[in-house]
């Protein structure tokens, strides 16, 4: 199996689609017949998880442990379902997973990440701010259809794009430990 990581072709930005929540839902119950015993949750982050936003067609779970402890078991148990473990991608805090195979499941990203974890964090802070304050989800999909219209073919200069408005987002919600660090 290749361990590298897939990069999106094609960066696609769509309007919601409230198939994704329930597509979050079959994914949920999957993953945690697989690790219930070993997380704490299973949560639906990244914009697809914030209604009416518009978004990659990509669903991003995080699957939150209690620390980095439990962490080996985790990776073993995934590997026994065909994830391989890909390292933080540049993203303290977020352990990424890929599965190869087809699931029958839309196409996702898995992340295992500690509760306490920078990574998770962010990712809880800027769906709960986005949820609650329409201004600034209109400001953040603004900025991610022109990113990609412009870096159509280039998913690096369209995440890297989004970094300045995420950062920007994630200060307003009261979080101090916002950086310019790569988001998804």
């Amino acid at each position: 199996m290749n361990s590298i990581a897939k990069k999106t072709k094609v960066v696609e930005v769509v309007p919601y689609d409230p198939a994704w929540k329930s597509e979050f839902g079959r994914l949920r119950e999957w993953l945690l017949e697989i690790t219930g015993d070993l997380i704490l949750a299973v949560e639906h982050v990244g914009s697809t998880s914030v209604e009416g936003l518009s978004a990659k067609p990509i669903i991003d779970i995080d699957l939150v442990m209690e620390s980095y402890e439990v962490f080996p078991v985790i990776v073993e148990r995934l590997s026994q379902y065909g994830y391989v473990h890909q390292g933080n991608l540049g993203v303290e805090g977020r352990e990424a997973f890929n599965r190869e195979q087809e699931d029958g499941f839309m196409k996702y990203h898995l992340y295992v990440c500690p509760k306490d974890g920078k990574g998770h964090q962010e990712h809880i802070i800027l769906r709960e701010y986005l949820r609650v304050n329409p201004s600034a989800a209109r400001e953040y999909e603004q900025v991610k259809l022109d990113l990609a219209e412009q870096f159509r073919y280039d998913i690096d200069a369209y995440c890297e794009g989004k970094t300045a408005v995420v950062h920007s987002i994630l200060q307003r919600a009261g979080y101090a430990g916002a950086t310019q660090e790569h988001h998804t």
